[in-house]
């Protein structure tokens, strides 16, 4: 096997062809918006795996790639979830109230009920892989793990959207439960729980906005 090979993807756009391309790309990814309220319509299952495909392809530490996607559609697994999430969420809302979090959480509106964890057709469970285990469960280094793990994540949602369908990133703390749930290795540490669908018929989100370009970018 070649150690390098050309790169071939030139498709040298001119500039107006790249303003075009980023402006259609925003005002697609402007629509996106966490959804809590989901409809039990199907979707095929080889679509949802080659979105994680592409999340497969994201740019990682030294290609260790360390991450692992567990496609949950079983309604069992996912009432499990559900029960050990709103566990951890009663805990956090009623139970340890941090003043200052819960009042930035209101305006989303969120609770320690998370039925979306059952209605949602699909849920991704990503997990990152702090190191590699060889044949001899030895330890391999793996390297920028979180960060890896994080834009692997946003390209995944990015997929999803384009796809036409709905997300929500779901991180109940502590998370321990996911691996044992989904008997996953103890050197994967659960990262996102991705609930994925079509949003219910008169579904709700939160009046809000984002930031503007001068606000979240310097130029110099």
């Amino acid at each position: 096997m070649k150690k390098f090979i050309p790169y071939d993807y030139f498709p040298n756009k001119s500039d107006q062809e790249m303003q075009a391309s980023v402006d259609e790309l925003y005002k697609l990814m402007l629509k996106r918006r966490t959804v809590r309220d989901y409809d039990s319509r199907t979707i095929p299952e080889e679509s949802i795996l080659k979105a994680i495909q592409i999340a497969g392809l994201a740019p990682n530490g030294a290609n260790k790639q360390p991450w692992h996607f567990v496609l949950i559609s079983n309604p069992e697994i996912k009432k499990e979830i559900r029960i050990a999430a709103e566990k951890e969420e009663a805990d956090f809302y009623l139970h340890k109230p941090n003043k200052t979090w819960l009042k930035d959480l209101e305006p989303l509106g969120t609770n320690e009920e998370k039925p979306f964890l059952e209605e949602a057709p699909y849920l991704i469970a990503i997990f990152a892989e702090n190191h590699e285990l060889d044949e001899e469960e030895k330890k391999k280094k793996n390297y920028y793990v979180s960060e890896s793990v994080g834009i692997a994540t946003g390209m995944l949602i990015t997929a999803l959207h384009i796809m036409g369908l709905s997300t929500l990133t779901h991180t109940p703390s502590p998370m321990g439960f996911m691996r044992t749930i989904l008997k996953r290795p103890q050197n994967e540490k659960p990262y996102i729980l991705l609930v994925v669908g079509h949003p219910k018929e008169g579904a709700m989100v939160p009046n809000i906005t984002k930031k503007s370009i001068s606000e979240i970018c310097t130029t110099l």
